[in-house]
């Protein structure tokens, strides 16, 4: 039989390069736990956001100037007379909200089921490594639009480094290229952005993948699925991650465009959180804004330097927050992983975390009144109180026997009639007459009936936590 001129060709390659191999190793023979449930989709979700940032970014570059007299200029020229560059700018703009939406919910579910926990720390470490570059890789591109928002953001957070003794001051000027944010800075941070960061994003992404890999992937129930293996060594509780996982999370890729694109066409700046109102006007030297705060996804870090009366000490609280972080596998004392197995400690403390990370964020998109000022201070607490009391509570607690193989948890599927069932309860159908005679039933809500539905769902919230 005569081997076409493409086979040829794709022998020939093959021969010289471990294509097939890398993709045994990596997806067809890579066996990942067959319970993974909602939280494991966006792990590929940041994947997908990353591509999306880079290819938009590029097509960016193309028609932007990094110039202090033309930068504002060239993106108005963007989003006006480049050919669907208005689309290009939005993507790029939604995709960082939406990169760190995906990165924090990536996060929590690590938190969760204790992705973080042996054997698994390094993938934590590089992990957290990726999100301080992309903190970095945000900031840089914020000042880009060299708005009056961009400006002075950067103005404020490149002079907290000036709180560092000795170095301080001589960091902040590195930063900066002058004595004030300028045309240096411009093109220092349109280098770091383009070029030097997404080269670190790359490569922590590629350590990211390969140190999963080769200790497999965590799960909900926190059980190591290589413990229990069949005559030929595949895990009896894993499935290969193609098609399995490529085809789900397809799904959930789908589900995940969908909002994005109506975040795209319909609320791009999604009431000034997304896209600053005050990032609209040129960036004024002369003229400081009433209200300068980061975008949203830096406010709880804000919230927490401005909570600390010191200069230098609120810098440090502000690394501290993030450092505690890298802490988090040698913190935990807990002899199990999943939140499913743990006391009602952790879980009291991790909601208290939550809430205090949510509220910090809205704080820091305010105006720092005594008020505003006294919460941030008392959740800033509660926030590192997480951290720094977890080797004593994870040992108090009680936990809950782990099961030797992977449970089976309710589908979706298995929650419709108990969700149908809870619709008929909080509604009731009421007779209503048109105007040709004819009789419709209508439903309104029905307030014994919700109120019936909170107290058990409150019962059933307090057990979990018991």
């Amino acid at each position: 039989m005569k081997v076409s001129r493409l086979a040829q060709c794709g022998n020939w390659f093959l021969d010289r390069f471990p294509l097939t191999k890398l993709w045994n190793e990596h997806m067809a023979h890579y066996y990942a736990p067959k319970n993974f449930n909602f939280f494991y989709f966006f792990g590929s979700l940041a994947l997908l956001v990353l591509v999306i940032q880079i290819i938009t970014g590029i097509l960016l570059t193309m028609n932007y100037k990094p110039d202090a007299k033309l930068a504002f200029d060239s993106v108005e020229y963007i989003m006006r007379d480049v050919n669907w560059g208005w689309l290009v700018r939005y993507m790029h703009s939604t995709g960082a909200s939406a990169f760190f939406i995906v990165i924090y919910l990536h996060m929590f579910r690590g938190l969760l089921y204790g992705s973080f926990k042996h054997p698994r720390e390094l993938i934590w470490i590089f992990g957290m490594l990726l999100f301080v570059a992309l903190m970095a890789e945000a900031f840089m591109g914020y000042l880009l639009p060299w708005g009056q928002m961009s400006y002075w953001g950067a103005q404020v957070i490149i002079s907290l480094f000036s709180a560092i003794p000795v170095i301080g001051d001589d960091l902040s000027l590195w930063l900066r290229g002058d004595y004030v944010v300028s045309d240096a800075t411009l093109n220092r941070f349109f280098a770091f952005h383009v070029i030097a960061v997404p080269l670190a994003l790359v490569l922590l992404v590629f350590l990211h993948i390969v140190a999963l890999h080769e200790v497999g992937s965590n799960n909900p129930d926190g059980i190591d699925i290589k413990k229990n293996k069949d005559a030929n060594g595949i895990p009896l509780d894993g499935v290969p991650f193609h098609p399995y996982y490529t085809v789900k999370d397809i799904v959930g890729v789908a589900v995940f465009l969908l909002f994005f694109s109506t975040v795209i066409f319909y609320m791009p700046e999604m009431g000034g959180y997304f896209l600053e109102h005050a990032n609209f006007i040129p960036a004024d030297p002369m003229k400081t804004p009433e209200h300068i705060a980061p975008v949203w996804y830096f406010t709880p870090f804000y919230a927490i330097l401005r909570a600390i009366p010191d200069k230098f000490a609120g810098v440090i609280a502000m690394g501290g927050a993030i450092v505690v972080l890298f802490l988090l596998p040698w913190l935990d004392r807990s002899p199990v992983k999943s939140i499913r197995y743990r006391g009602g400690i952790y879980k009291k403390a991790l909601a208290l975390f939550v809430v205090s990370f949510l509220v910090l964020g809205y704080l820091g998109t305010q105006p720092a009144t005594p008020t505003a000022t006294t919460f941030a201070r008392i959740f800033t607490a509660v926030y590192f109180g997480f951290f720094l009391l977890m080797p004593i509570y994870t040992r108090w607690e009680k936990t809950k026997p782990l099961p030797e193989r992977l449970t089976e948890q309710p589908s979706l599927e298995d929650h419709i009639p108990a969700l149908i069932g809870i619709f008929e309860e909080i509604t009731v159908k009421e007779p209503i007459k048109t105007q040709n005679g004819t009789i419709l039933l209508s439903r309104r809500p029905n307030s014994a009936g919700l109120l019936n539905v909170i107290i058990r769902l409150a019962k059933k919230l307090k057990e979990s936590l018991d």
